[in-house]
């Protein structure tokens, strides 16, 4: 015991040391994350808001242009992030609060897990809304489980703070710290009396509270920048204009975080992330697996890495990646373990840190989605490859299901009412199109932008079909998806073939 105790100290000092045999600097990861943020800022071209500090990280960052979830649902990409392996996989099927009620599975190791294990301090300030808490220790936890997630996700003067605290409380160990904002997520479901995105908490006016490090940014509707996928009427105009306030809360809170960082000494040791976990609240936003409700921004910050600092990406990138991102730059080895049985759960995503030093190849995204809501099963399964993005829609029957946040939306309820009234939508599909989909969708993403045009049933695209579809299909049956011979055969694993043909006439 002890000779093995002196070759894994022998071991971790060696590591320790460069070619050269000059001392590594501790590496510390800081992950920030938006909740449902999409693409309003400037480092994404959008000019109409003002986000100088995501700016500022983009000129200190590689910018991924082709970043994915892998699923457009809040817990269950939180899971993805924090274990590397996709909703189906690691079991948070759905969303984990209340009668929800997700979890993953308790045979899961999870990256806080691992980093603890590999004497790696974790701490996570903000949203978590994963469980249960033995597969998502961590060591420093400050969320909505024994805070209020307004002051801890929202508050960014307490989330200031709480980092502070963190970052003086820092021993010899390195350290993993994830910020989770619920900023920009809508509160018009749960705390409506701050506005349909909270863009009214702590502004100082009456009944508000006074958050003391936010000065609140007003945006008229006409200012704003409507995405392709939005209808452009009146109701979504002012509705993007108070997500835009949020945003601008969520900016200046991670100017604050990476302010604590410098002040504490760090920001030469530690590689920062910044990414949102789906989606954004609107029609074909979060809940789809189209591009617009999966495709994500992505900034990696790296102090060893300058000299694609303020670059942009064209290499595919999906949050399953991050898990692998983060070993790798602890030097930490990939796990391999089962979950159920003998089967070896292995990580799919890869390290983006080649991508940080020079252009990758990387050109496909795989996405998995089975709930939202419990009440929203709508399983779909999806791949993007290069310009072109297959989705199965397996209960393609059923009508789309609509979240309670995203009903109550002011957006959502303007085109209700346009459309119960015959009056003109403004977007670009009927309600009806929404609703009911075919099983498969292929569509063009560079010739087809808004995706629109289905080309699964076109004969000339047969051949793309037919090859995006074995790769999916492939990636199901390597990440153990129970759901890889639905819907029309049921899995039966002992047998051969597995999967069996019900002739239910799909």
């Amino acid at each position: 015991g002890a000779a093995a105790m002196g070759l894994w100290a022998l071991a971790l000092l060696l590591g320790a040391l460069r070619p050269g045999g000059a001392s590594a600097p501790a590496r510390n990861v800081l992950l920030l994350l938006a909740d449902d943020g999409g693409f309003e800022s400037g480092a994404y071209n959008n000019s109409a808001i003002q986000t100088p500090n995501l700016d500022a990280l983009a000129q200190r960052s590689v910018v991924f242009q082709n970043a994915f979830t892998s699923v457009s649902s809040c817990s269950p990409s939180r899971a993805s992030i924090l274990t590397g392996l996709p909703q189906h996989q690691n079991g948070m099927y759905g969303l984990h609060q209340d009668v929800h009620h997700f979890n993953s599975f308790d045979g899961v190791r999870s990256l806080p897990r691992l980093l603890s294990q590999a004497r790696v301090r974790t701490g996570i300030i903000g949203k978590k809304h994963v469980g249960p808490e033995a597969v998502y220790p961590f060591d420093f936890a400050y969320t909505e489980e024994n805070s209020s997630v307004l002051q801890v996700g929202r508050n960014i003067t307490r989330i200031k703070a709480l980092v502070r605290q963190f970052l003086q409380s820092q021993d010899e160990r390195p350290f993993f710290l994830y910020v989770a904002f619920h900023d920009p997520h809508r509160c018009g479901h749960s705390q409506p009396q701050y506005g349909a995105f909270c863009e009214k908490f702590g502004n100082g006016e009456s009944g508000m509270g006074w958050i003391p490090d936010w000065k609140p940014q007003l945006y008229r509707p006409e200012q704003v920048q409507v995405p392709h996928f939005v209808p452009d009427t009146p109701a979504a105009r002012a509705d993007l204009a108070a997500q835009y306030t949020t945003i601008g809360r969520m900016d200046q809170g991670i100017g604050l975080v990476l302010e604590e960082l410098g002040h504490a000494g760090f920001h030469n040791s530690t590689l920062v992330i910044y990414t949102s976990d789906n989606g954004i609240p609107f029609p074909s936003g979060r809940t789809n697996l189209y591009r617009s409700g999966t495709a994500e921004p992505l900034m990696i910050s790296s102090p060893e890495h300058t000299k694609r600092w303020g670059q942009v990406s064209q290499a595919f990138a999906t949050l399953l990646d991050l898990t692998p991102t983060i070993l790798d730059w602890f030097s930490i080895p990939y796990p391999s373990y089962s979950i159920f049985g003998t089967k070896r759960v292995q990580l799919t995503g890869k390290s983006l840190l080649p991508a940080l030093e020079s252009e990758q190849p990387w050109a496909t995204a795989f996405s998995s989605q089975s709930h939202h809501e419990v009440t929203m099963y709508y399983p779909m399964r999806a791949i993007q490859h290069q310009q072109f993005r297959l989705i199965h829609n397996l209960n393609y029957k059923m009508p789309f299901p609509i979240d309670q946040d995203f009903y109550i939306s002011p957006t959502f309820q303007d085109l209700l009412n346009r459309t119960r009234a015959g009056q003109p939508t403004h977007w670009n599909k009927t309600l009806h199109q929404y609703y009911y989909r075919d099983r498969w969708e292929l569509f063009d993403c560079s010739r087809d932008p808004t995706e629109s045009q289905n080309l699964a049933p076109d004969p000339r695209y047969a051949a793309i079909f037919q090859l995006l579809r074995a790769q999916l299909l492939k990636w199901q049956w390597d990440t153990g998806d129970p759901w890889v011979c639905a819907p029309d055969a049921v899995l039966e694993e002992k047998l051969s073939p597995q999967c069996r043909l019900l002739h239910n006439e799909l």
